[in-house]
């Protein structure tokens, strides 16, 4: 499915859930009286529940917060959003506190040091480890 449509269906399935009709004149009169930017033209919000157009991340924002939902979700749909928490999930649960002060360590070098880590640690990893993605 293009993600253009997929984005209005979610658009408008986000404002049923709200409470609010999945019309433009509703959503160009609701989203302009959030939004602290240049207000949206009844033709550009008439393209968002379309799906001819994706609005730009900070009016993305807005929508999400009027509508309670999560950016991500309006934007990319909710298999996306699951995937982001299981990989969070997973680093939060897979590493102990030495391995994240490591990494919080690496954060702190310049970005070339940085780099030659990283080339050090595929040198070894190739040498001694198993094949992984590096």
């Amino acid at each position: 499915m293009d993600e253009k449509i997929a984005f209005s269906q979610r658009l408008a399935d986000a404002m049923r859930a709200s409470g609010y009709e999945p019309r433009p004149a509703v959503l160009e009169k609701e989203f302009n009286t959030r939004y602290w930017g240049r207000p949206v033209t009844y033709q550009a919000v008439t393209r968002w529940l379309k799906g001819e157009a994706v609005p730009g991340q900070d009016k993305l924002q807005v929508l999400a917060q009027w509508l309670g939902v999560e950016p991500q979700y309006l934007r990319f749909g909710e298999t996306v959003v699951r995937q982001v928490r299981e990989r969070k999930a997973r680093w939060e649960e897979g590493f102990s506190a030495e391995e994240r002060q490591l990494f919080d360590a690496y954060l702190q070098l310049p970005m070339d040091r940085r780099k030659l880590l990283c080339e050090v640690m595929r040198a070894f990893v190739l040498a001694y480890g198993e094949k992984t993605q590096a």
